[in-house]
């Protein structure tokens, strides 16, 4: 039995609709509510809302062309100021409807031009007699634009006079988007996150056409077992399925064991979910480089531009200003004239060593060092001679604005400033190569 009926569609067009749009039924059922039928009047404006990759866009557009409502689609970050978001929806307007060539765009610096042409437009394409549908994904980034925007589209369909629905897709509730002097409140919809029973019957359905359903769905567990607690986004989710399926298959290809042989199959995949795990969301390598790494089976710090959020550009002195707050901070400061001298004289050896230098410097963690001591050993392990100049001291602030550098007590104007180093090992040897 559907779940999906409505008396102003089709049967066979709602069965479609089911079928593309799987774990979401009651939020379409609930759209489909409040649309009603194409003649009658819809809620002036709607608002949905839920997490990244909730379905909120797909199930939208999904829904629309499937049942081929006259609508227009808009994304918000494209169309980044009033006026070109009022021009593109004019523009898609005019192409609804396909019996004459679409006009030349008119330019539409305001609001009040932009009621007038919708009008225009409507009656032009013949689209006063059903409901015209105007989303806008990524709708939190009206509240950037001029402040009657927002509580214009809200209103639009008073402003202008005509059947139009507004709907807003957002990340983020409606509460943050009602301006201080009010205005008029949608109709909220939420979209939950999938859950897991919901993410394994999307993704089981995109199984290969020369596996079973079976295997497929056995290898979907496997893989939400490992990363459903780090990663609930259905499209990432997807693109590690799609990425990691061949090492999957690999003891059936050899014919080392049947479909059936879960236990060796996880044994295999195993090592190289964990690898993937490093790189969940990341994408630093495209996939060809990571199944050239799986068939290689090498480590994922072989491959160049793998674990780049351990290095990070900076500027040519910064480096070397980097490299001397470490050493500063790790070594004692009766060691400067061994390291940084080079006609240092003799130095006098002793077995007396203080009880706390006995441990690592490296477990004690990093020691306060003054300004002046950063600067000398800056000076001695650059080659060219460096003059202290403004750009050296701002290249200081911004290592501290980075938090690479934290500044230690109050800026004492006598004393001067003291400052740590707040990074790795791993990371001053990356800097250094």
């Amino acid at each position: 039995m559907p779940n999906l009926e409505h008396p102003a569609y089709p049967a066979a067009a709602l069965l479609h609709l089911e079928s593309l749009v799987p774990c979401r039924e009651s939020q379409v059922s609930m759209l489909l509510s409040i649309f009603g039928e194409r003649q009658q009047f819809s809620f002036p404006s709607i608002f949905i809302y839920g997490h990244t990759s909730s379905g909120k866009t797909y199930v939208m557009q999904t829904l629309l062309n499937t049942l081929q409502l006259p609508h227009v689609f808009v994304n918000c970050v494209e169309c980044f100021t009033s006026r070109l978001l009022l021009e593109e929806i004019l523009i898609q307007l005019q192409s609804c409807s396909s019996e004459t060539e679409p006009a030349s765009p008119v330019p539409c610096d305001t609001f009040n031009d932009f009621v007038r042409l919708f009008k225009q437009a409507l009656v032009s394409r013949k689209l006063q007699d059903q409901t015209l549908y105007i989303v806008l994904d990524r709708a939190e980034q009206l509240r950037e634009m001029e402040a009657n925007i927002l509580p214009a589209f809200l209103r639009l369909q008073e402003l202008t006079d005509s059947n139009v629905t507004v709907v807003l897709l957002s990340e983020i509730v409606w509460e943050l988007f009602r301006p201080n002097v009010g205005c008029f409140d949608p109709l909220t919809l939420y979209f939950p996150d999938y859950s897991i029973g919901h993410l394994q019957k999307i993704l089981s359905q995109n199984h290969p056409p020369e596996y079973t359903a079976d295997f497929y769905a056995a290898y979907i567990n496997i893989l939400l077992g490992v990363f459903y607690m780090v990663c609930r986004d259905l499209k990432e989710l997807r693109h590690l399925a799609v990425l990691n399926f061949s090492k999957y298959c690999e003891p059936v290809v050899r014919g080392e064991a049947n479909e059936r042989d879960t236990r060796k199959l996880w044994k295999n995949i195993e090592p190289h979910l964990k690898k993937a795990m490093q790189t969940v969301y990341l994408r630093e390598i495209s996939s060809s480089q990571w199944e050239r790494l799986q068939h290689d089976d090498g480590e994922p710090g072989q491959l160049k531009g793998l674990s780049a959020h351990t290095h990070v550009e900076l500027p040519y002195y910064s480096k070397f200003l980097l490299i001397a707050a470490y050493l500063a901070s790790y070594n004692p400061v009766r060691t400067d004239k061994r390291f940084f001298l080079k006609h240092h004289g003799k130095i006098k050896k002793t077995n007396f060593m203080k009880k706390h230098e006995k441990t690592s410097n490296h477990l004690l963690g990093p020691k306060p060092f003054p300004l002046d001591r950063l600067l000398a050993i800056l000076y001695s392990i650059v080659d060219n001679r460096v003059a202290p100049s403004a750009n050296i001291f701002s290249q200081i602030t911004s290592l501290v604005t980075l938090q690479l550098l934290s500044m230690v007590g109050q800026n004492d104007q006598l004393e001067g400033p003291r400052y740590k180093c707040t990074v790795s090992l791993d990371f001053i040897r990356a800097i250094a190569r």
